[in-house]
């Protein structure tokens, strides 16, 4: 049987295949599908509306204007907050961790948000965003613990050895 031959009879077999499951088969929720496959990530969907409004998150050219005041919220954190460009930067990303930036956006207040605004030569709406973050954080998913099978990366690289 030549190549040709077998690969048309190898994608009229696909399409039948295809079209036998849309006939007979329970149609499959793709949001759940998203889940089902994306939980172990730590990836959470989000409705059509939240992306819309997240296109409207990335115009962040990080300048550092919005850090200018973080120095005394930095130091009183004890490392859980590094300041504000960083959070903006990280919640507006294709894949964020909103469990995260949550408590990152916990130690600005909406006044504080609204001043760092007015700062930010691009108006990135970080009101707008630490809600969103806020919104979706109960709904994150946490990737599985690496002593579960995931591979651990080590904390610090081992000194080179000498040949």
């Amino acid at each position: 049987m030549s190549g040709r031959i077998k690969a048309l009879l190898l994608l009229a077999l696909a399409l039948l295949r295809t079209l036998w499951r849309l006939t007979w088969h329970r149609k499959i929720d793709g949001l759940a599908r998203f889940r089902a496959n994306y939980a172990e990530d730590g990836l959470s969907a989000i409705s059509e509306p939240d992306r819309r409004e997240m296109r409207h998150f990335g115009r962040c050219i990080a300048c550092g204007r919005c850090d200018r005041g973080d120095a005394e919220r930095i130091l009183a954190s004890g490392g859980q907050f590094k300041g504000t460009m960083g959070l903006v930067l990280a919640a507006s990303r294709s894949m964020p961790d909103y469990r995260a930036a949550a408590r990152g956006f916990a130690f600005l207040g909406e006044a504080e948000l609204e001043r760092k605004e007015a700062l930010c030569p691009t108006h990135v709406p970080l009101r707008r965003i630490a809600r969103f973050v806020q919104d979706n954080a109960a709904a994150a998913r946490v990737s599985l613990p690496a002593s579960r099978g995931a591979k651990r990366i080590p904390s610090s690289i081992p000194p080179a050895r000498e040949r």
